[in-house]
């Protein structure tokens, strides 16, 4: 996968973990039960990945901006570089579909897919997302399934943690409907 260094740092839903290659970010490692957890998870999904202390700048910007947002901020972070070269093709314009929701905003996997042209693939649209090596940077917990069902989460503490990046972001006061009703 490319990856060359990884830092883990603590945040509002956990320790979470940051791998990078000198192309980009090609993992963020959402937290398991503990940091040790965590720790062992990036280098079982990343084994040429060594960590790194401090991160380099361009990293340690991220992981700051990456901190904002999970405090509040309202931050796309669109623009932070990504290395997403193992990515088959279809999940790379998934993930650019996804970069595109705001902070407390969501889209449905059906929605991604008339994006792409695909408008009856929402199920490989969901596919792709479960699969996101970049959760938080490539947004799918923005995603929902139809009629704002907030549907799975691959990432430890499964739809309550997807709830509670929502929840940070604002997406209650968005509005009401089903979305609103979950989060409540």
């Amino acid at each position: 996968m490319n990856a060359h260094g990884f830092a883990l740092f603590d945040s509002p839903i956990g320790t979470c973990g940051l791998v990078w290659s000198e192309r980009g970010i090609t993992g963020l490692q959402l937290p398991e039960s503990k940091a040790a957890a965590t720790r062992a998870r990036v280098q079982r999904r990343w084994p040429d990945a060594r960590e790194v202390t401090p991160p380099p700048p361009t990293i340690a910007s991220a992981i700051e901006r990456i901190l904002a947002l999970l405090g509040g901020a309202s931050d796309d972070l669109g623009n932070i570089a990504l290395d997403l070269e193992a990515a088959p093709d279809f999940h790379r314009k998934v993930y650019e579909v996804a970069r595109t929701i705001a902070p407390g905003q969501t889209l449905t996997y059906g929605e991604i897919a008339k994006r792409l042209g695909v408008p009856h693939e929402s199920r490989e649209v969901g596919q792709a997302l479960g699969r996101n090596p970049v959760a938080i940077i490539v947004p799918c917990h923005r995603v929902l399934g139809a009629d704002g069902k907030m549907g799975g989460f691959s990432a430890n503490g499964g739809v309550a943690t997807k709830r509670r990046m929502l929840e940070i972001e604002g997406a209650a006061a968005v509005g009401a409907g089903p979305l609103f009703d979950r989060l409540k």
